[in-house]
């Protein structure tokens, strides 16, 4: 009896308890649904248990496909990486809503694994590259500016390599943020990507097509002048043929319609080492015939007074001959030492400055007021045709570097960017170029032709370009970004100076872009030929 009892009052106690623990788990259950919680069952969580081993084991093998297709990539492999080799993890992002797979913490780490076996550069390298921009067949304009500037146009030439190298470390600057530890960490890696961020979240895009126009004006500007400074310096070295600039500048074209059939540029990025070198010893050659005449020296030609229509002009000529920030993000993110950009940026500026204002002085004070726009047209008749073939020879090896990275935005904003493309993919399914691409490439190498032909004027042609596009991409848009990124670090005479650096040069491109423009006008106007 007593046995019977016990047992009874037992199982009483332990349903009673049985009750408020259930009572307990329903009020946490509900207080955590509230809050927007829900409990696993044990088949959830066996569910979730074998997706996290599915997970690693697919995360392992992502990498190692990753770090082969990276391979794939440094063979030509092309735009293998990113497109699809991440579908996979779609299984663990149930409702399909997860961030995209390239900007995952885990596909961030798997890009870390796979960058580390790319090829980084040096400083010196970086510098070469840098100065390969700044220093090329441009400079042959500069003597001309000083025609127009006198020693403003001097002035000018330090003034315009003291602000793109700030510039271009404000820009680099922006591509980094402070993490929670303070540390700088690069969260951009391209000049529309810094756009696009500054006017996020209204118009997240908007940025990234103005950059984009910009540097497609640019490319394609930069691909006329490479045809007309072949025509002009062709004509100008024989004179005495039966041949115009036009038709010279045709058969530059014909000569340059092969570049439509370019896949990548490793064929002509041979040649780019012996075009810089070329057009090194071009401008000793310059210098030492300007140094043999330095008796006649014309000193009292350059003065202080400048030419008041024609020195905007002359001022996006130099703001042109110094455009490098399209790629500088580029080229900072595949340094060894990103530590060493600025140190980089100094001494390639400063390197520029000297050289670009010794060779356009020297060059105007031995012709002084018969200076011509491109300044080998100056030379005795046997050296001019010498120098000049191998300044067209660089022109045409010059040209397929913006025509192939101009098409190449075209293609990505136009025809490859996913869902938001305005036309359907130039590629076929087996990566060749379709027929009607093909054609869109041949109808570009036509349209810098038919310019080229139309508008025959180099020092013209560089002045409008510098003044639209040069100023923006140099002078406006990385001070504004830089402004609008980091405005609650800058001190104050950072701020001055980005101010500074909008204002002046929003006035020279103003100006710079009205002049160009007046003297193009002119020019068809009266039929002037250079």
């Amino acid at each position: 009896m007593a046995t019977l009892i016990r047992s009874k009052i037992s199982n009483k106690l332990s349903n009673a308890a049985t009750t408020v623990t259930n009572k307990s788990q329903a009020k946490v259950s509900g207080m955590f649904a509230r809050m927007g919680f829900q409990a696993a069952t044990d088949e959830e969580a066996l569910g979730f248990a074998a997706c996290d081993d599915l997970d690693y084991d697919h995360r392992q093998g992502l990498q190692m496909d990753i770090l082969k297709n990276e391979e794939m990539v440094g063979e030509g492999g092309g735009d293998m990486v990113g497109d699809g080799n991440m579908e996979g993890d779609s299984h663990y992002q149930r409702d399909g809503t997860g961030p995209p797979p390239s900007s995952s913490k885990d596909g961030g780490i798997c890009n870390e694994l796979a960058s580390q076996d790319k090829p980084k550069i040096t400083a010196w390298e970086a510098g070469w590259n840098v100065t390969n921009a700044i220093q090329g067949m441009f400079v042959l304009g500069l003597p001309y500016a000083i025609l127009h500037g006198g020693y403003l146009g001097l002035f000018l030439i330090i003034f315009a390599a003291v602000v793109c190298c700030y510039t271009g470390k404000i820009l680099i600057a922006c591509l980094y943020e402070e993490n929670e530890d303070g540390q700088l960490v690069r969260v951009r890696d391209s000049y529309v990507d810094i756009a696009n961020a500054c006017c996020a979240p209204r118009f997240p895009a908007l940025g990234g097509h103005v950059v984009n126009v910009a540097q497609i004006i640019e490319l394609v500007m930069t691909c006329i002048l490479y045809v007309v400074v072949s025509g002009n310096l062709m004509y100008n070295s024989f004179p005495n043929l039966p041949v115009s600039q036009r038709s010279w500048a045709i058969i530059a074209t014909a000569v340059l319609l092969p570049c439509a059939f370019l896949k990548n540029l490793k064929a002509v990025s041979k040649f780019s080492l012996l075009c810089t070198l070329a057009h090194f010893v071009i401008n000793v050659l310059v210098i030492a015939y300007c140094l043999s005449r330095a008796r006649d020296w014309a000193w009292d030609k350059v003065k202080f007074y400048i030419d008041v229509k024609k020195f905007p002009i002359s001022i996006g000529i130099i703001v042109f001959s110094y455009t490098s920030q399209i790629f500088l993000p580029s080229l900072e993110g595949n340094m060894q030492k990103p530590s060493e950009f600025h140190c980089m940026m100094n001494w390639t500026h400063i390197a520029a400055c000297i050289l670009k204002g010794l060779f356009a002085l020297v060059a105007y004070l031995t012709w002084a007021d018969e200076t011509k726009e491109v300044i080998t047209d100056n030379l005795p008749p046997g050296i001019r045709a010498v120098v000049n073939i191998f300044l067209v020879a660089k022109a045409l090896l010059s040209y397929p570097l913006p025509f192939f990275a101009a098409v190449e935005v075209l293609e990505k904003t136009f025809f490859q960017d996913g869902g938001r493309a305005f036309f359907p993919d130039c590629y076929g399914g087996d990566g060749r170029l379709k027929s009607w691409g093909l054609s869109l490439r041949c109808a570009l190498v036509v349209f810098t032709m038919l310019m080229a032909i139309y508008v025959p004027h180099f020092a013209l042609l560089m002045g409008l370009t510098g003044s639209l596009t040069g100023a923006g991409l140099c002078f406006l848009l990385p001070s504004l970004f830089h402004l609008k990124l980091l405005w609650r670090k800058l001190l104050w005479h950072q701020v001055f100076f980005d101010v500074a650096i909008f204002v002046i040069g929003g006035i020279c491109s103003i100006s710079g872009f009205i002049h160009s423009m007046e003297g193009l006008i002119e020019a068809f106007k009266y039929n002037i030929h250079d």
